[in-house]
């Protein structure tokens, strides 16, 4: 089966060298950072902010912190994904704000508030923890606007390899608020990627009854 997202899913390689002349210009660009808007998250919170780095000053400061990644500092944009702390809380009045988008009664949109606070009580006992489950809610837009990317020929590398105290103070983010999750360079791979070396299915999927 031959379609676009099939296409999109084969052309993806993390890219470790982009072209760095070759640049991602604004319709594209704003392409996919609505692949990561539109994304879902756990309860409709997006959780998350993206931060857009083209500037070469940045992205030079930026490297010693990610490893001296040489995607860092040759890709088109770097997206910084920051997970939300503070704004994930119920008692920030956020999380009700956003039930309260579907124009559901007071009273419902109090009681799924009663709910996401009991369920999630544990989470928000700390930033760390708040931390690790908003974090796996980017990563569902990290893998979207990877392949949103990919969709129209753009490469993208996922960083994980970075220091993060250092990333956060560099920007100067105040982390009961926002914390740094994950980065990915966007940009066009300077040379011919490998091939995709993946598990067979049979080795990764179990049918059950």
């Amino acid at each position: 089966m031959h379609n676009t997202f099939s296409k999109a899913m084969a052309f993806r390689h993390a890219c470790k060298r982009f072209e760095k002349t070759q640049k991602i210009d604004e319709t594209q660009l704003r392409f996919i950072l609505e692949a990561g808007r539109m994304s879902p998250s756990s309860f409709g919170m997006e959780g998350w902010k993206f931060l857009v780095v083209s500037g070469d000053e940045m992205k030079t400061k930026l490297r010693p912190l990610c490893w001296d990644q040489p995607q860092i500092t040759t890709c088109s944009h770097l997206i910084i994904i920051l997970t939300a702390i503070e704004n994930l809380r119920p008692d920030s009045g956020i999380p009700a704000k956003r039930f309260g988008r579907r124009e559901l009664p007071p009273e419902r949109i109090e009681a799924y508030n009663h709910i996401y606070a009991e369920f999630l009580k544990e989470t928000f006992s700390s930033d760390e923890k708040t931390f690790c489950w908003g974090a796996r809610q980017t990563y569902i837009a990290l893998a979207n606007m990877m392949t949103g990317a990919a969709s129209i020929g753009i490469d993208s590398c996922p960083i994980e390899g970075f220091e993060k105290e250092k990333v956060e103070a560099l920007l100067e983010l105040d982390t009961s608020k926002w914390q740094v999750s994950v980065l990915c360079a966007f940009g066009y791979r300077a040379q011919e990627q490998p091939p995709h070396v993946r598990l067979d299915l049979d080795e990764v999927v179990m049918f059950l009854d």
